[in-house]
């Protein structure tokens, strides 16, 4: 495989040089499905289509409970017609097992947590492969192991490589302090412990980052998730924001108009390689009219809106 792209100059002004390389993401666990009925099973479970899933791209995907809030969400591909992949967060693994499982009922599908027997490594700068082009959600097999294109961030290419746990990539350590800020600068977040059954997909922007398809058939929760995109119902999403206090995942942010009530919560956070710390929060629409917002309570550190990477898909 070739690992030698250009290295893109960073929006922000900083060294990009330090922002390539490989790092084992031990945070990040697998679900196996095997089985004649893999695809159509979690075609019927999850925010996205899988049934029409090819061998040459991925899958962004939330699960949720009956009333729409995520459970989890997955990072999806096929190794091959009856074997799918379902990468996220290990935190919530175990849950997500048992639940999906109770659900197998008679479908020819077995579910098994492959965490142990396959090695998750996430990829920036030049050590993504050129194969990949940059187009979120594609992929790509090598002998190393399986690719997947992740959404960019700040100009910087991002990947996740998917390969069998006794092999290790030969490429530049990646530090992870850069991987996580490049994480939360990409504006798509995995849903976490911390977050599970608090939010709906759209209030982390799934529905313009390619996580969900309103032209699927049913699953768990996709009454409320289609009246929230098609009836104007939906009042929070997932806004960037910067500040010098470290926030916390779960952590709550105030608005300037209601010292009572908070208006968000924080998804994802990270220390700015030049200073402070940078956050993706999932807050209420209205929050973002730039009055000042704070960290942990009315009168907590104060955080700066940034602009998203992406266009938000339109509610209709």
């Amino acid at each position: 495989m070739s690992l030698s792209n250009p290295m893109p100059t960073s929006s922000t002004g900083l060294d990009t040089p330090s922002f390539h390389g490989l790092l084992r993401l031990n945070h990040w666990g697998v679900i196996r499905a095997q089985g004649e009925d893999a695809a159509a099973f979690l075609h019927a479970q999850l925010t996205n289509d899988f049934a029409l899933l090819g061998l040459q791209e991925a899958r962004l995907a939330g699960y949720c409970n009956a009333k729409g809030r995520l459970l989890a969400s997955f990072i999806g591909f096929k190794r091959a017609a009856d074997d799918i992949l379902l990468i996220c967060s290990r935190d919530l693994l175990a849950a997500t097992l048992k639940r999906l499982s109770m659900f197998v009922l008679r479908s020819k599908v077995r579910l098994t947590d492959a965490t142990e027997t396959m090695a998750l490594w996430g990829a920036a700068g030049t050590a993504v492969p050129v194969e990949l082009a940059d187009a979120p959600w594609r992929l790509w097999n090598a002998d190393g192991g399986t690719w997947v294109r992740l959404p960019s961030a700040e100009g910087i290419p991002r990947a996740l490589l998917c390969s069998e746990a006794e092999v290790t990539p030969s490429a530049p350590v990646l530090a992870p302090e850069h991987w996580a800020w490049l994480e939360v600068r990409s504006a798509v977040a995995m849903v976490t412990q911390p977050l599970a059954e608090h939010l709906v997909p759209q209030m982390l922007n799934y529905e313009s980052v390619g996580g969900v398809n309103f032209k699927k058939g049913c699953y768990p929760g996709q009454e409320v998730v289609a009246r929230s995109q098609f009836r104007g119902t939906l009042k929070r999403r997932a806004f960037l924001v910067h500040g010098d206090t470290e926030p916390r995942p779960g952590q709550d942010v105030f608005h300037a108009s209601d010292a009572e009530q908070p208006c968000g919560t924080v998804v994802l956070a990270a220390p700015h390689p030049a200073g402070g710390y940078d956050a993706i929060v999932s807050m209420q629409t209205a929050a973002s009219d730039g009055q000042r917002l704070s960290l942990g309570n009315a009168n907590g550190p104060a955080l700066e809106l940034l602009p998203l990477p992406y266009e938000l898909l339109a509610d209709v």
